[in-house]
């Protein structure tokens, strides 16, 4: 069964951050440079909260504010679920479908790991359930 870790390691690169004092402008540029759609905020080498596409829908467009002049820390949310490397990606689906959140920060031993999206999980889901269609299809044929 496939962890959070697996996962990790397939998607490489580093992990995406923003200050919590950087505009929100320059986070949506960062995200769109990296086609991702939300970034964990950091002050020193604390992870302090996400900020996500959906935040930006939510509390700048809907509000009518300028994403020029916002902080990031105005419309980040702060009350992050996170999840492990060792986690499986099944616990991992269950955890975001429970808390109803769409990226977890990976922690491990307080250090910040990664992040992973349910597309991430998604993705790690079917390309075990396609090997596992393969085997069974090489055991049923060779019998």
């Amino acid at each position: 069964m496939k962890t959070v870790k697996d996962v990790l390691e397939a998607k490489g690169g580093q992990v995406l951050t923003v200050t919590a004092g950087g505009t929100v402008y320059e986070a949506l540029e960062l995200m769109a440079a990296n086609n991702v759609g939300a970034l964990v905020v950091v002050e020193g080498d604390k992870m302090v909260g996400i900020v996500s596409e959906r935040d930006y829908a939510r509390k700048v467009i809907l509000r009518g504010a300028s994403s020029l002049k916002l902080r990031v820390r105005s419309i980040m949310s702060k009350d992050v679920c996170c999840t492990h490397s060792q986690m499986t990606v099944d616990e991992c689906m269950a955890l975001i479908t429970e808390m109803r959140c769409r990226h977890l920060p990976v922690i491990d031993d307080d250090d910040l790991v990664g992040l992973v999206s349910i597309g991430d999980l998604v993705k790690a889901t079917l390309e075990e359930k396609e090997l596992l269609i393969n085997q069974l299809k090489t055991y049923i044929t060779s019998g």
